[in-house]
């Protein structure tokens, strides 16, 4: 018997007729199912996105004061990048295991769960327990990551790009609602009795949670399933891929197979290099040239609305002119945001159009590089070659983000950016052998 969430394979034995039957059955199915899917996908979003950002602004205040020194606020940010990097490829293997929505509740819950350690260890004053606690805070990214895959699994050529651009747009709520919930969060964590601190850490454990219980409760039918029905996968065979012994392994080799799907998981993280690299270090840039903290807010927020506020739009000049040309046009707007902000000096106006630019770029290569990896492997091999993919992003963010500290101290802010626009070189090059290939 058919689990209520899965949708069966065709079967390819007896008339062709009888064989084409329920593969189109299952290619309806995934075309009804598809709307609702991106409804919760969208939903969930919104809501898990605002935990993702309410503790933003506050950890690194709780790393110091629990060390007592600001050389350790930093270290908050890096679990929670170092937790979304490590968590990636097993919530993507549990999803290529037991479905989308398995994978994507497993996510949420997890991140609830790091925010409830990291309540605790904030009321204790355990700094290790903390940092634990940030690193499954980091499942909350990771999740908020796949399931702009996850959109994709029933999506058309002609509305993958829009399908995936929407649920990343549902990022952009969470980002402008969770910073201001610091006020909220210190009344809240007053009547709690915590730590005034910890108030948006309760705001975000909620929220995570909340997104889980979406997940869990409404996502239904699985969308992989489905995909993997309409695809004429069969259960046991994907079954099979999702657990190999060595699944890193597996999608380096399936990613390294296909050009597009190579140039597509190296736009993702050279995208994500490049605006982090520059992104980490503008405010102290701003800062030491004398802006006011509320310009150098602005010019924060502006770079987030680059980054998620046009994505509805981005996707759809990626369906209508396709994944690499979008994908080029990415990198070109990065190095106009490289050429905009490294010759700045300390013009806070040309440094924020900078950001913008800087945004724009990461949205445009986030967007139709995801939409390109979707399309370049059969549904069987996406969940890890997607995990396998945020990974990489996150690695590769990680590593700009503890190389910009080093870069803007020992050479400035302009060849900080310079830096960044070298990143963009590679996707190029891969673009040309990927159009030969084809």
């Amino acid at each position: 018997m058919t689990a209520p969430d899965e949708v069966a394979a065709p079967s390819f034995t007896g008339s062709a007729a009888s064989a084409a039957a329920p593969g189109q059955e299952a290619v309806r199915a995934a075309a009804r199912a598809r709307p609702r899917v991106l409804a919760v996908l969208t939903g969930a979003q919104v809501v898990g996105g605002v935990g993702v950002a309410a503790a933003a602004s506050v950890i690194g205040l709780i790393a110091r004061d629990l060390t007592g020194s600001q050389g350790w606020s930093g270290m908050a940010t890096t679990m929670v990048t170092l937790g979304a990097a490590v968590l990636a490829l097993p919530l993507a293997g549990a999803a290529a295991r037991r479905g989308r929505r398995f994978g994507l509740g497993l996510g949420w819950f997890l991140a609830a769960l790091g925010g409830a350690v990291a309540i605790a260890g904030t009321q204790a004053a355990l700094f290790p327990v903390f940092l634990l606690g940030m690193v499954l805070f980091g499942a909350g990214s990771a999740t908020a990551l796949q399931s702009r895959h996850s959109a994709t699994d029933l999506a058309t050529d002609r509305t993958r790009g829009r399908d995936l651009s929407l649920v990343v747009w549902g990022t952009t709520i969470g980002s402008v609602a969770g910073p201001n919930l610091t006020g909220p969060g210190a009344a809240l964590a007053g009547a709690l009795g915590l730590d005034p601190l910890a108030g948006p850490l309760v705001f975000s454990t909620a929220s995570f949670a909340a997104a889980g219980t979406v997940i869990a409760l409404l996502l239904r039918p699985d969308p992989l399933a489905l995909a993997r029905a309409a695809a004429g996968a069969a259960p046991e065979e994907a079954g099979d891929r999702g657990r190999e012994r060595r699944p890193l392994a597996a999608s380096l080799r399936a990613i390294a197979a296909e050009p597009r799907a190579l140039l597509a998981i190296t736009g993702m993280a050279a995208s994500h290099a490049a605006m982090v690299t520059v992104m980490t270090m503008t405010p102290v840039h701003m800062e030491s040239g004398g802006a006011a903290l509320s310009v150098v807010g602005l010019t924060i927020s502006l770079h987030i609305a680059g980054m998620f506020a046009f994505s509805p739009l981005v996707g759809w000049l990626s369906d209508r002119l396709g994944r690499v040309p979008v994908l080029l046009a990415g990198q070109g707007l990065l190095l106009v945001a490289a050429a905009l902000a490294g010759t700045a000096g300390h013009s806070d106006a040309q440094v924020a159009a900078g950001l913008v630019f800087l945004g724009l770029g990461w949205s445009f290569g986030l967007v139709s590089a995801s939409a390109l990896l979707a399309e370049s492997l059969p549904p069987e091999r996406r969940p890890q070659a997607q995990g396998t993919a945020d990974l990489m992003m996150h690695a590769f963010g990680a590593a700009g983000s503890a190389l910009s500290g080093a870069l803007l101290v020992a050479f400035g802010f302009g060849p900080l950016n310079a830096f960044a626009a070298v990143l963009v070189l590679p996707v190029l090059l891969l673009a040309v052998r990927a159009r030969r290939s084809r």
